[in-house]
């Protein structure tokens, strides 16, 4: 069946229908990724999402849940070149498109990535529809350019309080929307992670019982989460403990503090964004993926200093508090998919929040 995708600014783009036959609407973006598709289409930050797949051939190694970032797909639709009739891996359980009919998300294939991503950087990232019915353009214009995508951290983050791991370092974490390799690689470093939904007051967060903070990554505008800026001030304020923002977390922790943010013209997404970190001039390739930055020029030099930049477009990358133990970086440490450059963001992390906890005691 023949399916299109129609953007805001009128242009449409041709494909042949796949995954759940639904239509949807979506900010659509692109992603640079040659593997790590499942990761991908599991990570929460992608909630209201149309993927754009560049990499022209995907699925040709199938896929394990075992790998998935998440409980299931969190995009409204993916987009892409090809799809490979047949995976090729010994781990392999489903084809990419079993996966897609099962978490509902619809898709097309056969669309000309490689314009369509052009498009997007040239223009910017910009709403779309995929449908099956193009007969009435105008009307399906108007109804993009008025729908509203809010309300996305709700929507994925944990709603009850769980706990991963047995170490003996005692994590808190509060779930943006958290991809659960970060979880894994605090539980690979002897940490025992609580992770607490997004709403959670910041008073059971300073519990005694907890070592360190973390701030995880998740989706859409930062503005838009009022109630998780309140809390962090209050974390800010009164926490003794260390804290790592990571991500969205890190763009909560800047706003909470009197920084503010921008839209990106198409956002940062994909495993090959160059690094600098300031203070050592070390580069490290990172695994990204958000649509907003804190604006360097909004940053108070007395309450935070930029820690590390993009490469590419001297965006702000990570910010260290002074007279706290707060670090939070715009990328992602624990990558999936990508490199493991910058893993010794939790090392670093966890040597403070094993020295803080020598103090208490």
């Amino acid at each position: 069946m023949k399916g299109y995708l129609v953007l805001e600014n009128g242009s449409i783009f041709e494909g042949e229908r796949i995954g759940y036959n639904k239509d949807a609407i979506c900010e659509v973006v692109f992603n640079t990724s040659m593997t790590g598709y499942l990761e991908v289409f599991t990570d929460p930050s992608y909630a209201g999402q149309g993927v754009v797949m560049t990499y022209p051939l995907i699925g040709n190694y199938g896929l394990t849940k075992e790998d998935q970032e998440s409980k299931k797909a969190w995009q409204e639709a993916v987009f892409v070149h090809e799809i490979a009739e047949v995976e090729s891996n010994f781990r392999s359980k489903m084809h990419i498109l079993a996966f897609l009919e099962e978490n509902e998300v619809p898709g097309l294939q056969g669309v000309n990535t490689r314009k369509l991503t052009k498009l997007l950087r040239e223009n910017g990232t910009m709403k779309g529809k995929i449908t099956s019915d193009i007969s009435d353009v105008e009307s399906i214009i108007k109804e993009i350019k008025e729908f509203q995508i809010s309300n996305l951290v709700e929507k994925v983050s944990s709603n009850q309080k769980t706990t991963c791991g047995k170490g003996d370092i005692k994590i808190a974490l509060l779930d943006f929307g958290a991809k659960q390799n970060i979880i894994q690689s605090l539980v690979n470093r002897n940490c025992s992670v609580t992770v607490f939904p997004q709403d959670t007051s910041y008073k059971e967060l300073l519990a005694d019982e907890f070592d360190g903070i973390v701030l995880s990554n998740g989706p859409g505008n930062p503005e838009d989460c009022t109630v998780a800026i309140e809390n962090i001030k209050q974390l800010y304020q009164k926490a003794t403990k260390p804290i790592l923002g990571i991500c969205l977390g890190h763009q909560l922790m800047g706003l909470a503090t009197g920084a503010s943010t921008y839209k990106l013209k198409y956002g940062h997404r994909g495993p090959n964004h160059p690094v600098q970190d300031v203070k050592t001039k070390r580069v490290c390739i990172t695994s990204q993926n958000h649509g907003y930055a804190i604006k360097d020029d909004s940053i108070n030099p007395e309450i935070a200093e930029i820690s590390h930049i993009n490469i590419n477009d001297k965006t702000v990358e990570g910010l260290r508090y002074k007279g706290k133990d707060i670090m939070t970086v715009q990328y992602h440490p624990e990558a999936c998919p990508g490199p493991e450059d910058s893993s010794y963001i939790f090392d670093d992390f966890l040597i403070r929040v094993i020295e803080k906890r020598k103090d208490r005691v």
